[in-house]
């Protein structure tokens, strides 16, 4: 069959998807990729990319649409809009997305899309083609409310493609352990694409001390240094290795002696030698943390990072803090705390026994 992937132009939102499409792809099914902007990278899985978003610029979205919707853009910057702001915002991608995709649909004629949440568009393709949408989660909030969220913005490209609403998907993909978050769907384990990098032979053992790998977001714009400051500022304090990845200039001015720095890595291959994982709250952070079974210190932000920290520290298998709050104290908890550590392993374990990306491929291909 043909299987036409359909995702925001975003890292964070492509990358979850790429196992899924190899996976298919393996099984001997043409998969194409539709995305733009960072999520290009995903074609140096091996996947046939299509770029529906030339000239991809989400901050010049944001500064159109957020000022028409103050308190909206106030709560989104708190963390506290729930998927008001990413309705906003997702439902004026679409609406530049849809045309697109739906153009590339209509040409490509794929048997079954596959699309993440904040990218509807491909569903309302699948519709305008009657083929089966399969709708898969990337993200800890459920599917089912962000769709909600961004369609009630899209009444506009609804009615440009003939549709007065957006049918229900053919099938959905649920990622999100259940122990953390409800997802409705046939639940499939996590995975992600990692991107380039090659990981240093030292990060492949464990070191002299513990070590506590140190990340931040992808995207540029409010909170993208996430937690990279505040870890730096403490670290001289801790009896831990802490391991900067990717960090941006100005946290790398003045290290202490025990912080090392390396550039983007594979990251699931560098936490088996790890102890802990702190980062900005993002969904494929604490999805990897979770999976590696590594207690993490999520910070509280813009968008759904707080409500994806709050997540983990509910399940109790991490902290949630705000970025100034994080001390020598509380990164020496990640090393000590063993009802953390056993909680992550219990999460871990849950993971573990979801069904791989590759255990989806005949059930998906049913539904044509």
């Amino acid at each position: 069959m043909r299987v036409l992937v359909v995702s925001a132009p975003l890292v964070g939102h492509v990358f979850p998807l790429v196992p899924l499409a190899v996976a298919l792809r393996d099984a001997g099914h043409d998969v194409l990729l539709a995305t733009g902007g960072g999520g290009l990278a995903a074609a140096d899985a091996g996947l046939a990319v299509h770029d529906i978003a030339p000239g991809f610029d989400f901050g010049r979205i944001a500064l159109r649409v957020f000022p028409r919707h103050p308190l909206i853009a106030r709560a989104e910057m708190a963390g506290t809009a729930g998927t008001r702001g990413a309705g906003l915002l997702f439902g004026a991608l679409n609406d530049q997305l849809t045309d697109p995709v739906v153009a590339l649909a209509t040409q490509w004629q794929p048997d079954l899309v596959l699309y993440e949440p904040f990218a509807v568009a491909g569903a309302v393709a699948a519709a305008r083609l009657d083929v089966p949408a399969v709708r898969q989660e990337n993200a800890l909030f459920d599917g089912r409310d962000l769709v909600r969220a961004t369609t009630g913005r899209l009444g506009a490209a609804l009615r440009r493609h003939g549709l007065s609403e957006l049918p229900p998907p053919a099938a959905a993909l649920a990622v999100a352990p259940p122990s953390v978050a409800t997802q409705g769907g046939w639940p499939m384990r996590y995975d992600s694409y990692v991107g380039g990098g090659e990981l240093p032979a030292w990060l492949r053992e464990p070191g002299e001390r513990p070590r506590i790998l140190v990340t931040r977001s992808t995207l540029t714009g409010p909170g993208d240094r996430g937690p990279m400051p505040a870890v730096v500022a403490a670290a001289a304090q801790v009896d831990a290795e802490i391991v900067l990845v990717r960090p941006d200039e100005r946290s790398v001015r003045s290290l202490p002696g025990n912080v090392r720095v390396v550039d983007w890595i594979p990251l699931d291959e560098a936490m088996p030698a790890s102890v802990a994982l702190v980062h900005h709250g993002g969904a494929g952070s604490v999805l990897g943390a979770l999976a590696a079974g590594l207690p993490q210190l999520a910070t509280v932000g813009p968008g759904d990072r707080r409500h994806n920290a709050e997540l983990v520290a509910r399940r109790g298998a991490g902290l949630a803090l705000r970025p100034r709050d994080i001390t020598a104290q509380t990164l020496t908890r990640l090393l000590t705390d063993d009802d953390l550590r056993t909680v992550a392993g219990q999460v871990s374990r849950e993971i573990a026994a979801m069904p791989p990306p590759t255990d989806l491929v005949a059930r998906l291909a049913a539904l044509v």
